[in-house]
């Protein structure tokens, strides 16, 4: 199916594509179905260096993504642990277990530089668009939660400042590592847990039904990207990875460390109390990113410990 994508996205919209019927045979976490939707996302984003842009709205692709989109969020429902409140489901995230064993704590305690750079490789397919499909929800929202979701956004954006952008600080820190800092250079390498990952934020966020998820992924990311930012400083500054390395995880502990609260107490808080019945929606979107994330971090783990590369492709 993605080798089907990426062929017709070279010719002109309009060509015949897969039927959607194909799609249900697929594995909703698979490497095949996770690249064609992520294909189909980037249009929205950057899009493809000769790729026609009215690829992005032609109706036999949307169908066709469309039934990933079914497809995939089916599957999600179906696994991912779920809970009614959000209460619940912060409560979860916002207090780290004593005996804490995610990739985080592995880099920081005993991570090679090979290591580093594997994680940097999939991590950009997030960072190097970081925020992006947030900002998707800024007109979906109003009140509180919209000035409290457009001031965390600002400082994600570098506060109007090009070098202070998260995505670039993101760029440096692979620079650092020696990796191609390219937009998208590694999404043929990228595990397809690392596309689960980075295509949940994009099905949220091009869907206004699901606002409510994207505000819950929103917040698992504030919440959490603190202390992992953290030990992952750590890591950079033990390994000698250089200091744009560990600038870009220096900056996200003090500033998620505020995001983290205004997202709690005025986005989250704002959006409920203007639309009280999306807080299952939250709690899904929550539930969700920590489930995905977890798949990728045992995915790294299980390959590293034997000593082998967690990506499709050697960098």
């Amino acid at each position: 199916m993605s080798s089907a994508v990426a062929t017709v996205l070279r010719s002109r919209p309009g060509t015949p594509l897969p039927p959607a019927e194909a799609v249900t045979r697929a594995d909703p976490y698979g490497d095949d179905l996770q690249l064609a939707l992520y294909l189909c996302y980037e249009l929205h984003y950057r899009g493809f260096a000769g790729v026609d842009p009215d690829w992005e709205w032609d109706p036999e692709l949307l169908r066709l993504r469309g039934a990933m989109e079914q497809r995939f969020l089916t599957a999600l429902r179906a696994d991912v642990p779920r809970r009614e409140s959000v209460t619940e489901a912060l409560e979860e995230i916002l207090v780290e277990p004593v005996d804490g064993a995610g990739t985080s704590h592995y880099l920081k305690d005993e991570g090679e530089v090979w290591q580093l750079r594997e994680y940097a490789a999939h991590r950009s397919l997030y960072h190097l668009k970081e925020a992006d499909p947030h900002a998707w929800v800024i007109p979906r929202l109003w009140g509180r939660a919209k000035a409290a979701m457009v001031a965390v956004e600002y400082d994600e954006f570098g506060a109007g400042r090009a070098e202070r952008v998260h995505a670039r600080l993101f760029a440096d820190l692979m620079a650092d590592l020696g990796l191609d800092t390219s937009y998208g250079h590694y999404v043929d390498a990228a595990a397809s847990e690392m596309l689960t990952l980075a295509n949940l934020m994009s099905l949220f966020g091009l869907h206004r039904a699901l606002r409510g998820a994207l505000v819950g992924h929103f917040a698992a990311v504030e919440v959490t990207s603190s202390p992992g930012s953290r030990r992952m400083a750590e890591a950079m500054q033990r390994l000698e990875a250089g200091p744009a390395a560990v600038h870009f995880y220096a900056e996200h502990v003090e500033a998620d460390a505020v995001h983290e609260q205004v997202v709690r107490r005025e986005v989250i808080a704002g959006l409920l109390e203007e639309e009280p019945w999306l807080e299952a929606d939250v709690a899904f979107g929550i539930d969700a990113t920590e489930w995905a994330d977890a798949r990728l971090g045992d995915r790294l783990l299980t390959s590293w410990r034997k000593g082998e590369s967690s990506l499709r492709k050697p960098l």
